[in-house]
């Protein structure tokens, strides 16, 4: 059986489905999707804690349920008033420590500074890869780095 490694950028698919779409992504419709492609390994979506929003606990308890290893980084307010909460490190760090366990890599994003990880992963590790992101909002490179882009259409939305 295949063996297939997911890593969702939450904020990611957050924005970009919100943005696109004023919709939500389905995590489970997407989570019965792949079960059927093969045995779910490792499954880890990274998020932003803010540690007052209980709507979004919440929705990590859901994700939680649904089998999705929740790794949450605090969101940090800066002085000036800029913030920053971003996962890039931790999820090329998972991925390149995965992907010789694993078939198939699948990311949840469309944040172009994960092509060169993704082609890495692909031409080092021959495992197949997959980006499943906004076609509007992923980033050309990102696609073209991978085996296959899905786009993320109203199928995977609430």
């Amino acid at each position: 059986m295949t063996k297939i490694a997911i890593f969702v950028d939450v904020q990611n698919i957050y924005y970009t489905t919100r943005d696109t779409f004023s919709k939500q992504f389905n995590y489970r419709q997407f989570w019965q999707k792949i079960s059927k492609q093969g045995d779910i390994v490792i499954a880890n979506a990274y998020a932003i804690e803010r540690s007052n929003d209980d709507q979004q606990h919440k929705f990590q308890k859901v994700l939680g349920h649904i089998g999705f290893d929740v790794k949450l980084k605090p969101f940090i307010q800066r002085c000036d008033g800029s913030a920053k909460g971003d996962w890039d490190v931790g999820i090329t760090i998972d991925i390149l420590e995965s992907a010789p366990m694993v078939d198939k890599v699948i990311l949840l994003s469309g944040d172009g500074d994960f092509d060169l990880l993704m082609k890495k992963v692909r031409d080092k590790y021959a495992v197949n890869t997959q980006v499943y992101g906004v076609k509007q909002l992923t980033a050309l490179a990102l696609m073209n780095a991978v085996d296959e882009f899905i786009e993320i259409d109203h199928q995977l939305l609430l």
